[in-house]
């Protein structure tokens, strides 16, 4: 008999993990205990000038400088983040009045020099910023039990293997936050393309070679089997690539295709599988036209995530459209339905 596979994926901020305070309250905290004046240097105006900066940063280097770093001219994201954390400190010398503010921007400048900037970017490369939403761990834990179970629950089971994957427009901290919020997390990256691998990151470049044959049983004990980010696949989302490298992954994942096989060969193995009516793929994620639209238009299945109530406003694309759940709680009867998961 065919054996069915559920490829499902989730974003990861917003979906998976939330800051654990407002992201510009935790930027003002670090600030103050470098000795920045609380009543200058405020969460209101780190917002806005956090805003300003991300977005200049964005324009000017787009996917964290990926392009830029691969040719050796720029450091990836650690250093594409620290620009914008201390774009955003420095837009605060300016007063209201236009001139700049000589004694704040000294305060600044010293607190720079000292650290404050390596201090907040890593935080929010862990669990010192971010944490778990609740429903998440018990979702989690759910699969891992499916997948362990095995044959045992024969034709009660509604796939025979599951690959839980993470498509992120992110960077590749997104891994160490997942860890250290308690996650087991897999080797596989998108790391086919030799490209990424020479990519500077906050992840330590380990030995992350995939996984050879059989390998679906040596992760049984994984979360998540593989973290597929914008910076290391190339294409953010609703870019239909970021989705096809993470089935193109997952597929790799299950033919065993290793480094001892050809490159001709590893393509072929992969090609054989890719248009198998035998997989089901599914995406979840809280942005309506990245993650919903995205995942749709790349010809999976997928479930917007509203934790909070959308704007009731209906606009052209607007998530009233879309199969949504509330939380994570709701996709577990919807995989035990049945085989099929109807878009």
């Amino acid at each position: 008999m065919r054996q069915k596979t559920l490829l499902v994926t989730f974003d990861a901020f917003s979906t998976l993990f939330h800051p654990r305070k407002p992201v510009p309250e935790q930027y003002a905290s670090i600030a103050h205990s470098y000795g920045l004046s609380s009543s200058l240097v405020t969460p209101s105006r780190l917002d806005a000038a956090f805003r300003v900066a991300f977005k200049a940063q964005n324009k000017r280097l787009p996917n964290y400088g990926r392009e830029e770093a691969l040719r050796g001219r720029y450091g990836g994201p650690r250093q594409w983040w620290g620009d914008v954390v201390r774009e955003s400190f420095m837009r605060l010398v300016q007063g209201k009045d236009g001139n700049d503010d000589s004694r704040l921007q000294a305060q600044i400048s010293l607190a720079l020099s000292k650290g404050m900037v390596e201090e907040v970017v890593d935080r929010f490369a862990s669990r010192e910023g971010y944490a778990l939403y609740d429903d998440v761990t018990p979702l989690f834990q759910r699969l891992r039990t499916w997948r362990m179970d095995g044959p045992k629950r024969g034709a009660a089971r509604p796939f025979d293997r599951i690959i839980v994957g993470v498509v992120s427009n992110s960077d590749d901290r997104i891994s160490a936050v997942l860890e250290s919020l308690g996650l087991n997390v897999g080797a596989v990256r998108a790391d086919q393309d030799k490209r990424s691998m020479k990519l500077p990151g906050f992840e330590e470049r380990r030995d992350k070679t995939t996984p050879s044959r059989g390998s679906l049983r040596v992760q049984e004990n994984s979360d998540i089997d593989m973290i597929i980010t914008s910076y290391e696949a190339g294409g953010e989302k609703p870019d239909k690539l970021i989705f096809d490298v993470a089935k193109r992954q997952a597929h790799r994942l299950v033919c065993g295709s290793d480094d001892a096989m050809s490159p001709a060969e590893q393509a072929c193995m992969v090609t054989k599988h890719l248009d198998s009516s035998d997989w089901v793929c599914m995406h979840v994620g809280d942005d309506y036209e990245k993650d919903y639209r995205g995942a749709i238009n790349a010809g999976w299945s997928s479930r917007l995530l509203l934790r909070e109530p959308p704007n009731l406003d209906h606009q052209p694309g607007s998530p009233q459209d879309a199969a949504a759940i509330q939380t994570l709680d709701e996709l577990i009867p919807e995989l035990e339905k049945d085989i099929e998961i109807h878009k």
